[in-house]
């Protein structure tokens, strides 16, 4: 992990305290009757945006490909190492955080003002529901690792925090802070320019480039059954400034059950927030009986119908993998630690 991240070796330490009661109760599951589902074991699934993906412009898909098996395999080596899924979950969103080509950290799109800001959440499947949010951001360089910190920090008693209050949390906290300039792009500036041009804030319906305008995401599932999930994303394109979207609202962008599944989505925020469709995904599981393919699959075709564009990743606590959608493509991927091959498509 980065040197300016490395104060989080500490609150790491919190993650077995977190977890003890969920732990001890698989271990008395395992050494039950009770029927065990075929487990895959660790598994790490993520995506890196939804929207319109047009055919003519997958001569440029292999970077997008390429940097989609650089995040799993950042994940991919601290659950093959034994490590926790919120670490695993943490370093695959960090890469796509880091890389231009995404709607996330340095490959934000604009508000309608012309700035970047940026928002995550991140969370826990243990039954007490741990997580940690961020919105409004302008210089936390990675607001993921914010997420993290402000989950793990024992003497934080929030889970939600945004804007001034935020950045300064994070610089006191010892994360990497930037000029606002740094998140700027070319291509992203030119998205701006020609969204007010034409007047329409639909980046579902905008998006016939290559370049995704939705969310990056990542979920776990580590040696012990606990599951993480962690979102990030730069919002709409020209979205109004102090717009707040459904990434860093647990439920509707974000969520993990160790009962159920985690959940990622991407899409149009406003139809996510309304819907609850993450916590929806996990519902469905709980009260229906409905697998988690099941599940993501019902849920993405009832958001369409209400004219919601946009998927969602999903994982279950024996690694099996879901990842519908209703928009023309999704850059997605999955890897499990039993055979270490990354897949991804779009």
């Amino acid at each position: 992990m980065p040197k300016n991240v490395g104060c989080l070796s500490v609150l790491n330490d919190l993650y077995t305290l977190i977890l003890g009661d969920d732990l001890r109760e698989r271990s008395r599951l395992v050494n039950s009757n009770e029927k065990v589902e075929i487990n895959h074991g660790p598994t790490l699934v993520i995506h890196g945006g939804a929207g319109t993906i047009v055919r003519e412009n997958y001569s440029v898909q292999k970077e997008y490909l390429d940097a989609l098996k650089e995040s799993l395999m950042a994940g991919h080596r601290i659950l093959l190492s034994g490590g926790n899924s919120i670490d695993a979950v943490e370093a695959a969103v960090r890469i796509m955080e880091d890389c231009p080509l995404f709607n996330a950290g340095k490959g934000s799109v604009f508000t309608i003002g012309g700035k970047n800001e940026l928002e995550s959440s991140i969370m826990i499947g243990t039954s007490n529901h741990p997580a940690g949010a961020s919105t409004l951001l302008h210089t936390v360089k990675n607001p993921i690792t914010l997420a993290k910190t402000l989950l793990l920090d024992p003497e934080n008693p929030h889970v939600f925090l945004g804007g001034i209050v935020a950045e300064e949390y994070a610089e006191k906290k010892g994360l990497e802070i930037v000029d606002p300039s740094y998140f700027w792009t070319k291509k992203r500036w030119k998205q701006h320019l020609e969204g007010l041009e034409k007047d329409n804030n639909n980046y579902l319906e905008m998006d016939s480039s290559p370049y995704p305008m939705g969310t990056v995401g990542a979920v776990a599932v580590d040696k012990n059954g606990i599951i993480a999930t962690a979102t990030s994303t730069g919002g709409m394109n020209n979205k109004k400034d102090g717009r707040i979207g459904d990434t860093p609202l647990i439920a509707c962008g974000t969520w993990a059950d160790n009962e159920t599944c985690g959940v990622s989505g991407t899409g149009n925020g406003e139809f996510f927030i309304r819907y609850g469709i993450a916590q929806d995904v996990s519902s469905r599981m709980r009260y229906l009986g409905e697998s988690v393919d099941e599940a993501a699959y019902n849920v993405i075709k009832n958001l369409g119908k209400v004219g919601g564009g946009g998927g969602v990743i999903a994982l279950d606590k024996y690694g099996k993998v879901a990842m519908p959608f209703n928009t023309s493509g999704m850059y997605r991927g999955y890897i499990r630690v039993s055979d270490g091959i990354p897949n991804v498509y779009i």
